[in-house]
Order: C-alpha cells, then sequence, then structure tokens
C-alpha cells in the first residue's frame, strides 16, 4: 500500500529527475526521494550526467544514517550492474533501506534485475508506482531503447490554411524548439545542421555527428542511432524533416498555427488540410497568444 506521502515523494522525484534531461544520454533521467523510517523525508537527488553517480547514491548521500530502515522512491528499477558506477541496489542494501517504491522497470537490467535481487535481500518492493506520471520524464529515452534510434520530436509553424510554413521563420515554433534544446540530446536545423541540443551538458564530442546530415531517410537515422543521442528536435519545416515523419521516423509534431479570421475561405483550394502530418493523433490543444499550439504523436 503506498501511502499519500509516499506519492508526493514520487512526484518530487519525477520532478527533480528532469534536471537531467538533456545530459545523461544514453543513460536515463532519473530522480529519487529517500524517506526515513517515520516517513519523512531526509534525502533526495538525481543523475546529472553520465558517468557520475546514479540518483540513489545522491538521495542516500544526502540522507546518511537517516536512510536506515527507511523508504527509497525512485523513477527507475535500481540498476544491478558494475559500470562507471557501482549498481544502485547494492547502495541502497547497503544504506539498510527497508523499502522501495518504483515508477518504471528497467528494460537494460542485466541478470534478475535490481527490484529482484533487493527482493531476495528482504527489501520490501513496490513497482509501477505513479508509472505514467514517470514516463513524461522517461519516454523519450525509454521509446529511444525499444526503436533502437532516437526520439525524434519536429516543432514548425503552420500557414492559416494548416501547411507548413517554409524556413526556418522566427515565429512561436522556434522559439519552442530553441526551449526544448535543453531538454534534447542534439538540435537539427531546417538546413540540417546538426548541434548538440543542450549546450555543456554532455561536454564536447559527445555523440559524434556530420556538421550537416545528408542521404536518405535511413541514413540520417542510422547516422544519428550509430551517435549514441537518445533524443532530437528538429526545428522548422524542411524535406528532411517531412521525409523523416512520412517514413515514421519522428515520433513527436508540435505545430503552431496563426491566428485565423472566425469566417474565412482558405486562400488555396487542396484537397485536403491537416495541422499535423498523417498518422498522427492529437495529444495536447492550447491557445497560446494568438496561436493554437497542437501537439500529436505518432499513432
Amino acid at each position: 500500500m503506498v501511502s499519500t506521502h509516499e506519492l508526493a515523494a514520487m512526484r518530487r522525484a519525477i520532478a527533480i529527475s528532469a534536471h537531467g534531461l538533456g545530459a545523461t544520454s544514453p543513460n536515463p533521467p532519473v530522480g529519487c526521494v529517500v524517506l526515513d523510517s517515520e516517513g519523512r523525508t531526509v534525502g533526495e537527488g538525481y543523475h546529472v550526467r553520465k558517468g557520475d553517480a546514479h540518483a540513489e547514491v545522491n538521495a542516500l548521500a544526502a540522507a546518511g544514517k537517516l536512510a536506515d530502515g527507511g523508504t527509497a522512491v525512485v523513477t527507475l528499477e535500481p540498476c544491478n550492474h558494475y559500470g562507471r558506477t557501482p549498481p544502485c541496489r547494492e547502495a541502497l542494501l547497503n544504506a539498510n533501506v527497508a523499502r522501495v517504491l518504483i515508477a518504471v522497470m528497467d528494460p537494460t537490467s542485466r541478470g534478475e534485475g535490481g527490484a529482484a535481487l533487493l527482493r531476495k535481500a528482504g527489501v520490501e518492493v513496490e513497482q509501477g508506482v505513479l508509472r505514467d506520471e514517470a514516463l513524461l520524464v522517461l519516454c523519450p529515452w525509454l521509446d529511444s531503447l525499444t526503436r533502437n534510434r532516437p526520439f525524434i520530436t519536429w516543432v514548425y509553424d503552420a500557414t492559416p490554411d494548416g501547411g507548413p510554413a517554409l524556413g526556418e521563420g522566427v515565429g512561436p515554433a522556434r522559439k519552442e524548439a530553441e526551449a526544448l534544446r535543453d531538454s534534447y540530446d542534439l538540435l537539427i536545423q531546417p538546413s540540417g545542421d546538426v548541434s548538440e541540443g543542450r549546450p555543456g551538458g554532455h561536454g564536447n564530442g559527445v555523440f559524434h555527428v556530420p556538421g550537416v546530415l545528408k542521404g536518405s531517410s535511413a541514413d540520417a537515422v542510422e547516422i544519428l542511432r550509430e551517435s549514441g543521442a537518445r533524443s532530437v528536435v528538429l526545428t522548422g519545416w524542411s524535406e528532411r524533416a517531412a521525409s523523416l515523419a512520412e517514413h515514421g521516423f519522428v515520433d513527436q509534431v508540435i505545430v503552431y498555427l496563426p491566428d485565423t479570421p472566425h469566417s474565412r475561405a482558405p486562400e488555396e483550394t487542396p484537397g485536403r488540410a491537416s495541422a499535423v502530418p498523417d498518422g498522427y493523433q492529437l495529444t495536447a490543444v492550447d491557445r497560446l497568444g494568438d496561436c493554437v499550439r497542437l501537439a500529436a504523436r505518432r499513432g
């Protein structure tokens, strides 16, 4: 049974985990909150970047001896293997926590998995706690593993008729793409120029992507996959972005539809008009200033 305070702790873990977006790849952005034996928050932490301490280790370091007999609330299943850092399940056992709450299970777990080994050691483990909410942060990383390529978001401005506004533009979509940059590993301009999404997030030369992507959509995706990037944001409309979407490589689109008269006939008469590409389902519709913002995921 998960208490109200533990749910609040998980939401806190989810919130702070987002500080790692754009800097942890190929590792996931994870957050952790530690509660003492009385249920009081005594430590929290998140994974800053690849090679640094994981969320659980940072949270346990903050909690110190108060973690003894307490509960660790973590957004992703604790790892169970030795890499650049020791396994987190070992750190949890050394801290003598009595209970671990997990939002999302880790498909990259080796062997039995961290949760199974914690249970074997006598630790009470509950999984699936606020899983859907945790996926708001972990979804791009998890989808990247499933598809064996980066999670790709395309952000562009539309014309009043719902078609794409050509060129890089200076509209609200460009501003959102720049804002999203801190949450993504790579940023691709309409020209095909590629740059790190979060300046300084990983250090120089982490992803090893050519300055300009060329070739077919499949070739471009293969280059991005081999780079190790987990998430990519495309800015503005381009033939490349449209081709990637047409071939099913774009996972999410964000479109800004400008203000239009309340009664009008289209300036052109295409066979049909759509604000988002075929094969995408709307997930959010908001009015922002004079625009309507549409978010859609591939169906």
